[in-house]
């Protein structure tokens, strides 16, 4: 497979590929995103391979990769970058070689991906949220999509010392599609110390606080804000006691990367 093969991999990621903010982002969109995530879990089964590694990218990754090379590499290690937000697919319009069809945020890609993985067998695995977030969040899986099999699922609230306990009952379970929910940058983090031990398992896909939406915890912009890129302000409006800096010191970074450092 293209994880396993060195040469075929980097073929693969710069014909797939186009340069934001100093990132290789890919050019799936989400429909061939989650066909290639089922294709590759399947293909997966009984390899003992490394895991497919798929994270994402916004403009507060794009500012940190921007300014911590230590970050930036955790990214480059990743087997695929998605855009997960709208003024990236703007912007790639102007300062990119190739533009974006669309932004791929998890919050709606991984509908795409349960779709497909209910008809193909495909098991997920939820890793992170507070313990009734995590559980939540399964159950309105579990509801919306009654054949979706989960292999497990464990909250992201745990001790250091259990984490390599944790990785094991991941591993001894093998899930096809391995969603991490701890945030930016722990989730990289995790993956780069336990990636190797994670072998068996399809794909791994970071996933932000993924699950805080799907169990309802947070709420997603209304569509309008969502297709202008407005989805950070709504965000903020919401928390921003907890966003307003962040915001106002990643985005005018990000814009700047991805205005001089795309191509």
């Amino acid at each position: 497979m293209l994880r396993d093969d060195p040469e075929l991999q980097e073929k693969d990621r710069l014909d797939s590929t186009t340069r934001i903010g100093g990132l290789p982002i890919t050019l799936h969109d989400r429909d061939e995103s989650a066909r290639r995530f089922i294709d590759i879990a399947l293909a997966a089964r009984g390899t003992n391979g490394l895991p497919f590694y798929s994270t994402s990218a916004n403009g507060q990754v794009i500012a940190l990769a921007g300014h911590d090379a230590a970050f930036r590499n955790l990214l480059l290690s990743a087997d695929e970058i998605h855009a997960d937000g709208m003024p990236m697919v703007f912007l790639s319009r102007l300062f990119s070689r190739s533009a974006l069809r669309e932004r791929v945020a998890t919050t709606d890609f991984v509908h795409d991906v349960a779709k497909r993985a209910e008809a193909a067998g495909v098991s997920f695995y939820f890793l992170g949220g507070a313990p009734e977030v995590n559980e939540r969040a399964v159950a309105a899986m579990q509801a919306a999509y009654p054949r979706l099999v989960f292999a497990g699922a464990h909250h992201g609230y745990f001790p250091a010392e259990t984490e390599a306990e944790i990785v094991a009952q991941i591993a001894a379970v093998k899930p096809d599609i391995l969603w991490i929910g701890f945030g930016v940058p722990l989730e990289q983090h995790f993956v780069a110390r336990n990636r190797e031990r994670l072998r068996g398992v399809g794909v791994i896909k970071t996933s932000g606080g993924l699950f805080d939406f799907l169990s309802g915890k947070n709420s997603r912009a209304p569509q309008w804000m969502q297709q202008m890129g407005l989805e950070w302000l709504y965000r903020t409006i919401l928390e921003p006691r907890r966003l307003l800096v962040r915001y106002l010191k990643t985005n005018p970074v990000a814009l700047w990367q991805i205005m001089f450092h795309s191509r």
